[in-house]
This record gives C-alpha cells, structure tokens and sequence, in this order.
C-alpha cells in the first residue's frame, strides 16, 4: 500500500506539470518528514549525487555537441555521406541515417543530433520529393541513435546508478547500435522503392559537381574526432570521461582554426545552452538521490523485488512486464527520469532472474529511444516539427515503422545476447 500512495504522489506532481527534479525532491523531503527523519541531511544528500567523476562527462558531451551544432559542421558531415552512397535510390534517407550515427559517436544527446542534421536533411529531402511522412519519421528515429552509440550520456547516468564500469557500457552499445543503423538503412531503401523516394533524385547541381575528396576532406575532421573518442576507450587508452575532454579540445581547436562563422559570441552562447541543460540533468539526479533513499525508508525496492521473485517465475516475462511498463512511463517522462525512477526498484529483481546488468542497460536505453519518439512527450517529435515546421502528426505516423524496428531490435538482443555482451567483454 506504501509503494502506491508513493508512487501516486509522485506521478500526480509530475502530471500537474511540476518538473521531475522537484517532484522527486519534494516527495522524498515529505517521505523523510513522515518518518520523523530530520531533514537537515537532505541537501547534503542532494549535493553529495554530483560527487562523481563518471557524470562529469555529461556536461563535456553536452557543450561538444552544442560547439559543433553552432559552428554548422553538420552540412559538411552531411554532404560528404550523401556523396558517397547518394548513388542509390532513397540515397539522401540513408545519408541521413548514417549522419545521425556519424554525429551520435561525438555527441551523446538525441536532441542535439535531431537539431544539427534536422537542419540540413530536412529541406534536402523535402526539395528532392520524399514523402513528408518518411522524411519527419527518418529524422526523427534516426536521432534516436544519439543515445545508444557510445557516447551515451543514459548510459553515463545508468553506469552511475548501477556502479558499472562505463567504459563496458559504452562497448555495449556498439553491436545493437550498428545493427540498429543497419535495420534503419534497410528500411529506408525498401520505403524509397516502395515510393517514399523520388525514381531519379534531383538535387543542387553545384553541389553535385563537388568531388568526393573535396567533400570527403571537409568532413573528415569531424570524423577524427569521433574516432579518436571512441576508438581511445575500445583501447583503453583514457577513461570515457578524458575521452569527452579530448573530444572538446580536439572539437575547439578545429571550429576556432577552420570554422570562420564561429567565434567567441557563439562558445559563450554553447557555454550557456550547455550549462543550463546539465543544471536541468543535475536537478533530477539529485531529486532522485532523495527520493531513492527515502524508499529505502519504506522497504520499497525489497517489496516490489519480493512480489516480482514470487510472482514472475522466467526472465522472459520479467522482460515483458518491464518492457510495458517503460512503455507506459515513456508516454509521460524523459529518458533519464525514467532511469533514475524505476532502475533502483528493478535492480533487485536482475540478479534474482540472471540478467545481465550490462545488457539490460542497453535494453533499457532502446526503450528509452522508443519513448523519444512516442507522444505526447516524445522530445524528438517537438524536435523534428520545430526545425521542419511541419505538422506533429506527420512526424508521428512517420516514425510507427521505425518503433516496430526499435521493438524487434529488443526482441533480437533478448533472443542472441551476446549483440550487446560480446564486445565488452570478448572483443
């Protein structure tokens, strides 16, 4: 009856608008006070959250991504992959995809990549005559990829609340990551044969007379960085915390030499958009911090793990039950609420039912890629209409094929494991 009324208080904050951070804060404060707990140990709590070197990444990723995003490196990026595989039908949706993943390996937020190659992709495709549909739905879900290939700024967060190793979490998300981008290519070009595309693709005649190595050059900075991040944790040379620095020197040494429209105006403007973003970020971990001991108060975790462990006898339909319950919860709350909520209360239950914590990481950020393109909070969707100025609902009718894509991704990865396992930890 305690976990109900708590968890009913809560989701009654959230849905009368309060923001995730308070709402947290202000049910474990009320949690604390009814136990008779002095509350002069809360803002030690709420402060001593931050104290992590792991989560000193997300801001680093944060205002890498937002330098590169103004200093518009985007269209080069975009140019040069179209260059190279905009030879086939629906070319420019593929392009599309394969930039969402190029971009995500430097980033670690979907929204940062849905605005940066939004900006570019969209009108391509729209002046080439893709169907609306598919353009807003490809942009939208191909975003999504910014969340699951290594850097992730979910994994980030749930490597710190499930005291993984983040590096690990990060190899993880290598396997279903490339598949995912593999699934979505697969699905654009059979959607451009199907009529989505236009048969003969006419674009800007002076961008196709751009040589390939012209555009490949333009591009290959961005990739370099990417690489080297990526390429520096598979080999251990640095944590993936030094990886987001190196990332962000390497990212303001390019745009301040090569990148002319970029200048001091535009880093305090990054500065600023990153600060706030991590402050937002920061406010809900510490919220969850309170709210997470203050459960444990009320034996809560151990209830819920007790009743899954006598009433779910298979890690196939534990599996199930979490999958419609994060369904559920990603019609209303963010991603990393979602991690920071509902991972203390499951994470009894893994060990009970021989689940990997590693994998169900990885499967609990496919969710949480399904829940940015689910309305009506689905933050991709906001997105995509803002930078294509379209309708929301051709956004979402044209994301249900990639949500199918997400669904069956989690099915695969349930059924063949060793998708996300073997690279952390046979590679």
């Amino acid at each position: 009856m305690d976990s109900v009324l708590i968890l009913s208080a809560l989701f009654l904050l959230l849905f009368c608008g309060i923001p995730v951070g308070l709402s947290l804060t202000a049910v474990g404060t009320l949690l604390f006070l009814f136990k008779g707990i002095p509350l002069a140990g809360i803002p030690e709590d709420f402060l001593g959250s931050f104290n992590s070197f792991i989560l000193l990444a997300v801001p680093i990723f944060l205002l890498t991504s937002n330098i590169l995003l103004r200093a518009g490196v985007a269209k080069d990026l975009f140019d040069a992959v179209q260059r190279w595989v905009g030879s086939i039908r629906g070319g420019v949706a593929v392009s599309t995809i394969l930039s969402c993943g190029i971009f995500a390996a430097i980033s670690g937020s979907s929204v940062a990549v849905a605005a940066m190659i939004g900006t570019v992709a969209i009108p391509e495709m729209t002046r080439r005559g893709y169907d609306q549909r598919f353009v807003m739905g490809t942009l939208a879900a191909g975003a999504t990829l910014g969340i699951l290939i290594p850097p992730s700024i979910p994994l980030i967060v749930y490597a710190s609340v499930t005291e993984q190793s983040t590096a690990s979490m990060f190899l993880a998300g290598v396997g279903p990551g490339l598949l995912l981008i593999a699934a979505f290519v697969a699905y654009c070009v059979v959607k451009s044969f199907l009529g989505g595309a236009p048969v003969t693709e006419t674009g800007d005649e002076t961008e196709q007379r751009k040589s390939l190595l012209r555009v490949s050059l333009k591009a290959f900075p961005t990739m370099l960085i990417a690489i080297t991040m990526i390429g520096g944790i598979y080999a251990g040379i640095f944590t993936p915390t030094e990886s987001a620095a190196v990332g962000l020197i390497m990212t303001l040494v390019y745009v301040f030499t090569f990148r002319d429209s970029f200048g001091f105006a535009e880093l305090r403007g990054a500065v600023f958009q990153s600060g706030a973003t991590t402050a937002n970020l920061l406010l809900i971990i510490g919220g969850a911090n309170v709210f997470g001991k203050a459960i444990l108060l009320y034996r809560i975790p151990f209830e819920i793990s007790t009743w899954i462990t006598d009433n779910i006898a298979s890690a196939g339909v534990f599996i199930l039950v979490v999958v419609l319950l994060l369904v559920v919860l990603g019609l209303f709350l963010e991603g990393i609420a979602m991690i920071l909520i509902v991972l203390p209360v499951l994470l009894p239950a893994l060990g009970v039912h021989g689940i990997d914590p590693v994998w169900f990481g990885i499967f609990f950020v496919l969710m949480i890629e399904l829940a940015l393109i689910t309305p009506p909070v689905g933050m991709n969707l906001f997105v995509i209409q803002s930078v294509a100025k379209s309708d929301l609902s051709e956004v979402i009718y044209g994301v249900i094929p990639y949500a199918v894509i997400m669904m069956a991704m989690v099915a695969l990865i349930y059924a063949f494991p060793m998708i996300v396992l073997y690279i952390p930890f046979f590679g």
